[in-house]
């Protein structure tokens, strides 16, 4: 038996030294095993080499049964522990949404960072997983602000645009990809939000900011993100959110420079015709077309607009309304201007209230 002990031992050490896998080298002590059992069968008694490993096939057999019991039980409790692995967050999301403001096991952890925050908390982050947000546009500013809300655990996001995804997108509007171009930008951004997180659901509405309609759709939601590219629909989200007293996080983008404040007449702020009571002349403010834009800027004004989304949610700190802040990342400057709400804004003012 000595001799059998030597030979497993060499066949161990040779495996080491040649980097054979751990079943490599239990399969080279499993091909001696056999060879012995082989040997004490076929061999006549007294014969040297019987006598040099034991003398009986019985003990060898039975070693080999055993090494096969307990292969077979190191197999077993894999597959039991595989089994009993927990799904991927997506997919348990996907398969049992928990009901709105409670939260999964897989979500406590996820959401911790925002816990340990004094101003967000456990309370806050209920706040955020019960909230439903609109975001207009899914561009460059609608891109980041999607991402970030659907990360920071917002229970139900709904986007709605009219535009597909095109080449000249990529350059700054992170949420799509090549293999998204000619697909809806709804379709596109609801795809990478739901990879993100699977606990926050999407809704699409494929079309562009009316305000016929604007009622109905703004009525299922508690706050509205404008990440627009152009005047004529944030005139129209100003005024059906002045209309249903929703608050509204806008901002705007030109080249280098970007803008953002929190509309919010309902709560003593200006809306967003106090300060621009009418649209620039026509070519006045070049489209993001035909003067450029820097390709993060889109990123840091949309990540701001997510942040005062949160902030206006759960109440933390101090959101930008009456107040707006232009971010020039040129010369890395930022500038906070005051706002008054107009008592003849033709949107908010008195005569409208």
């Amino acid at each position: 038996m000595i001799l059998v002990g030597i030979l497993a031992a060499g066949l161990w050490g040779a495996g080491v030294l040649t980097g054979a896998s751990l079943r490599a080298r239990w399969g080279m002590i499993g091909g001696l095993l056999v060879l012995v059992v082989a040997g004490h069968l076929l061999l006549p008694d007294g014969h040297p080499l019987r006598q040099a490993t034991g003398g009986s096939a019985t003990p060898w057999v039975g070693l080999a049964a055993f090494g096969a019991i307990v292969a077979a039980y190191a197999r077993g409790l894999g597959w039991l522990r595989a089994r009993a692995r927990p799904m991927p967050e997506t997919a348990a999301a996907a398969a049992t949404v928990p009901p709105s403001g409670t939260f999964a096991e897989a979500e406590l952890a996820r959401y911790a960072r925002h816990m340990i925050l004094r101003e967000i908390g456990g309370p806050g982050q209920k706040r955020l997983k019960q909230a439903r947000v609109l975001v207009v546009g899914a561009g460059g500013l609608g891109a980041p602000a999607l991402q970030y809300l659907a990360a920071a655990g917002v229970g139900t996001i709904g986007v709605i645009d009219d535009d597909v995804v095109e080449v000249t997108n990529l350059q700054r509007q992170v949420i799509h990809t090549e293999a998204m171009l000619g697909r809806p930008k709804v379709d596109s951004a609801a795809a990478a939000m739901r990879a993100q997180n699977g606990h926050v659901a999407v809704i699409t509405h494929p079309a562009r900011f009316e305000a016929a309609g604007a009622a109905a759709l703004l009525a299922g939601y508690d706050l509205v993100l404008d990440g627009s590219d152009n005047f004529t629909t944030r005139y129209a989200v100003n005024a059906a959110c002045v209309a249903a007293g929703k608050p509204l996080v806008g901002a705007a983008l030109t080249q280098w420079e970007g803008q953002i404040s929190v509309w919010d007449p309902a709560r003593g702020a200006p809306c967003y015709a106090c300060v621009f009571p009418e649209a620039p002349a026509p070519g006045l403010v070049p489209s993001c077309a035909e003067a450029g834009v820097l390709g993060p800027l889109p990123g840091i004004v949309g990540a701001m607009m997510a942040a005062e989304a949160v902030k206006v949610i759960t109440g933390a700190g101090e959101p930008l309304r009456g107040r707006m802040l232009i971010w020039d990342a040129l010369y890395a400057e930022a500038r906070i201007i005051g706002l008054e709400r107009r008592a003849d804004c033709a949107v908010c003012g008195a005569a409208h209230a």
